[in-house]
């Protein structure tokens, strides 16, 4: 039995999850404040996880949601408990995971090294459970005192390409080929390239054919959606019938969604890796969000 904890964002994912397995217990914390604004929580009976598998919740979405998560990420293995496992669907410091010119600042890594001060539990180093992590060697940011585990939402979209009509799959780079191309591999697959023109990017098909076939564009993120917009013009101009896109993790600063309302695409599929932009998404056409929820209850019972 594994007791889940989770914090406010990701509460109502916690009690699907709990309600779906006989093996999840759901537990719940206080999430309050004084009038400082600084957090006041409190881990209801907190005598029923000494000894016992413990799961937590956690969405870093917004800076400020860091530290009132982290207080209680780190003082629950100080209660000894069996294992802890951390779901930290989206690594939000991802895309600043290096260092270009002097003065810059690898959040990536700071954020890293914050996460890996979690104190040991009874039966090691806590895991850390990420899904498409924007760059794969972000996981060596991680110190041995934590066990990086990296994840993928990608597999959720499989049964969505087998219900469309002659899919093909399509990459926005050679990157993304290598990452996500295992997943489809009995489909049709085209990279696209982008190349500069002047001051602006413009993407081109690499590899592949699109005509008379309807091409999901496959990534880890979504911010501006720039790319995705310029892969689905790409496309179209090389014939594909329809254009839909898939992305892990739906972010949208400043609801840059609404780009996608009525650019052209039939489908777009996010997961709700990032639950308040996917609060937002839901009914949105052409938007779908596809849970994480029994993949993270696979996780979390799992060794």
């Amino acid at each position: 039995m594994i007791t889940l904890l989770a914090c406010p964002q990701m509460a109502v994912l916690a009690e699907r999850i709990a309600a779906g397995r006989a093996d999840i217990h759901l537990g719940y914390i206080r999430w309050d404040t004084f009038d400082d604004g600084y957090p006041n929580i409190l881990i209801d009976n907190i005598e029923a996880i000494r000894n016992h598998d413990v799961g937590f919740l956690a969405s870093f979405d917004t800076p400020g949601d860091i530290f009132p998560q982290l207080s209680a990420i780190y003082e629950i293995p100080r209660y000894s408990v069996k294992s802890f496992k951390i779901v930290l669907p989206y690594y939000p410091t991802g895309t600043m995971e290096r260092v270009d010119r002097d003065g810059q600042i690898a959040t990536a890594a700071t954020l890293a090294k914050m996460v890996s001060n979690v104190p040991m539990t009874l039966a090691g180093p806590a895991q850390i459970i990420i899904f498409d992590i924007h760059a794969l060697q972000e996981r060596f940011y991680f110190s041995d005192q934590v066990i990086p585990r990296l994840e993928s939402g990608v597999p959720l979209l499989r049964e969505k390409l087998h219900r469309l009509e002659q899919p093909a799959v399509a990459f926005p780079d050679e990157g993304a080929l290598k990452r996500f191309g295992k997943w489809f591999e009995e489909f049709p697959l085209i990279v696209c390239h982008k190349v500069r023109e002047g001051r602006k990017r413009r993407v081109t098909v690499r590899e592949g054919h699109a005509r008379e076939r309807h091409v999901v564009v496959v990534d880890d993120l979504a911010m501006s959606g720039g790319t995705l917009l310029e892969c689905r013009r790409a496309l179209r101009d090389n014939g594909a019938r329809a254009v839909s896109a898939y992305v892990t993790h739906g972010v949208f600063p400043q609801e840059a969604w609404r780009r996608f309302l009525d650019a052209g695409f039939d489908h777009f599929w996010v997961t709700d890796s990032v639950p308040r932009q996917a609060a937002q998404l839901e009914g949105q056409a052409p938007f779908e969000v596809l849970s994480l929820e029994g993949t993270i209850a696979s996780l979390l019972a799992g060794p």
